[in-house]
């Protein structure tokens, strides 16, 4: 992708502190773009900043809940008072619990409900209020996930979520497009990430061997797919959803969740 074509952007990244959402916003600050970058936890966010700035980037860190209206308004002012606009938003904060369906907690449901469905939707509507404001369009990622696609075992309310993220996306295409707005969603298989692999030490042996491309993603495979949808070169494409797995969706094999701790 041209270097350029993402300069003097301005985007607000939620749960940006490590994973995926530190990925796009280090790819977005290397290529000139203003980051506004968010997370639940504070030391890790201010830190993900603190290394973005060291190589170069443009950021400033804003620690809070995204699924929290208060949180939203927070960034939103931060970007436009810092960087004086916004012109793209990513979605990434999202919180995966699993669970037996029989046995699912009601506060577990409500919680993932609340940082993955409502936090998106907060944040969407204020950056296009935003983006609407400035009369210039501007850009809206949500983060997705392939059990949005495909049945997964203990994951019925994540999964839930997922999918529903994806119909949001299609939905506000009627009502972002006269703006000049994208919206368009990622959904990632398998990642290599700090917390998958915390959770699972065998995380990459056992992805490895049930992904078609031999391999989980790394964060960056998610960033690049991410970095176009963002970009002018995806500027006739909304409302989509970019499956991002190494071809698991097209076979599906589960792992092994015979030993999974469900407490």
């Amino acid at each position: 992708m041209d270097t350029h074509l993402l300069k003097d952007q301005v985007a607000i990244v939620t749960g940006a502190g490590q994973g995926i959402g530190y990925e796009i916003a280090r790819q977005l600050a290397a290529r000139g773009t203003s980051v506004v970058l968010n997370d639940l936890d504070a030391a890790l966010v201010e830190r993900a900043a603190a290394e973005i700035r060291a190589l170069g980037g443009t950021c400033v860190a804003v620690p809070g809940d995204s699924a929290q209206e208060s949180t939203i308004e927070l960034l939103v002012q931060t970007a436009v008072g810092t960087y004086g606009q916004v012109t793209m938003a990513v979605a990434n904060a999202g919180i995966t619990l699993f669970g037996d369906f029989f046995e699912y907690p009601g506060q577990d449901l409500r919680r993932v409900l609340e940082v993955n469905i409502v936090g998106t939707f907060l944040l969407v509507q204020a950056a296009a209020k935003q983006m609407r404001a400035q009369g210039r369009g501007g850009r809206i990622l949500l983060m997705s996930s392939v059990v949005g696609h495909q049945a997964h075992q203990y994951l019925a309310a994540y999964a839930t979520t997922k999918a529903g993220l994806e119909m949001l996306a299609k939905n506000l295409v009627i009502e972002l497009s006269p703006h000049g707005i994208t919206i368009n969603a990622v959904a990632p298989g398998a990642t290599l990430t700090e917390r998958t692999q915390q959770e699972d030490p065998t995380y990459e042996k056992t992805w490895s061997g049930i992904t078609p491309l031999g391999r989980p993603a790394t964060p960056a495979d998610i960033a690049h797919a991410a970095l176009f949808l963002l970009s002018p070169q995806a500027g006739h494409i909304t409302g989509q959803s970019l499956v991002v797995d190494g071809g698991w969706t097209s076979v599906s094999p589960l792992p092994d969740l015979s030993n999974m701790d469900l407490k």
